[in-house]
């Protein structure tokens, strides 16, 4: 077998990492970049890479199809992608529209559909709650700066107001959130997307905008198991992860490598431990 070949949607950060990261691994083979602003790519990416018309991705062969741009793409091509190669969903938000979430479940038929774990921690034991029936309540809340944060209204405003206080700015069903907030909480789709038995409309979100946080951005992951909640007598596991970011960043700087991990597990390591989390008569997987 030759090396996978692998097209990069989206040239933000994450992006740029992912097409000199991908250059430098054996077996690995930079099928295409597409970006919204063409322009973005010249001199950076070896013209032989770019592609300016995403409808023409099939001519390029890729073995798999890695998104880092915006929901609208996998709303738009989605579909498209899965019918010629595997789909790696970097903006899972995506998936919190029900049709949407149809019609990929639908074309997954002969190529794989995968979320990567991004900032989520402990995806995989959420994956495994869910599959058991045990998995009675997940909550997922994220506190990052509020220059940081990319919001739809009514929560643009509630984020401008925001000063010297922490202000929880939503709280609430992780499904009307992603509209809202597409570009910072892509961790709770992915919650809710592995949280199967719960979904988007169980798993709940709370998103915070702390003007304190000058170095972080703070996920914290609480998971609710067998016992009875109310009386506090049930299986709870909180983790909290602190990723490194600086002002201005949408993503932290740790969730890149882990990225990363996620491509090049699903591409070359088929045999590993990965969690279906999309259609269980099918191979699809969580990092």
């Amino acid at each position: 077998m030759g090396p996978r070949r692998i097209g990069i949607v989206g040239y933000g950060h994450l992006g740029k990492y992912l097409v000199e990261q991908v250059q430098t691994i054996p077996d690995l083979e930079l099928a295409f970049v597409w970006n919204r602003t063409p322009e973005a790519l010249e001199d950076q990416v070896d013209i032989k890479y770019i592609l300016r018309d995403l409808e023409a991705f099939s001519e390029r062969n890729a073995d798999l199809i890695v998104e880092v741009a915006h929901p609208d793409i996998t709303l738009n091509y989605g579909d498209k992608f899965l019918q010629k190669a595997d789909y790696m969903i970097g903006s899972p938000t995506a998936m919190a529209d029900i049709e949407t979430e149809r019609k990929l479940k639908a074309a997954a038929n002969q190529h794989g559909l995968y979320v990567p774990c991004g900032a989520l921690w402990g995806g995989q034991d959420i994956k495994k709650m869910a599959d058991r029936g045990t998995l009675q309540a997940l909550k997922i809340t994220m506190k990052k700066p509020p220059q940081s944060l990319k919001l739809a209204e009514p929560l643009k405003s509630k984020n401008d107001a925001v000063t010297n206080e922490a202000v929880t700015l939503y709280d609430g069903p992780v499904r009307d959130l992603c509209p809202l907030a597409p570009n910072n909480v892509n961790t709770m789709a992915a919650a809710a997307v592995a949280a199967h038995s719960l979904g988007f409309d169980k798993t709940q979100g709370s998103i915070i905008s702390d003007p304190s946080l000058t170095d972080w951005h703070i996920v914290q992951v609480d998971v609710w198991g067998p016992g009875n909640i109310s009386e506090g007598t049930a299986f709870h596991c909180q983790t909290v992860r602190r990723n490194p970011a600086k002002i201005g960043q949408v993503t932290g700087s740790a969730t890149y490598a882990s990225f990363l991990s996620s491509v090049v597990r699903t591409v070359k390591d088929q045999v590993s431990i990965y969690v279906d989390i999309v259609h269980t008569d099918l191979n699809k997987r969580i990092e």
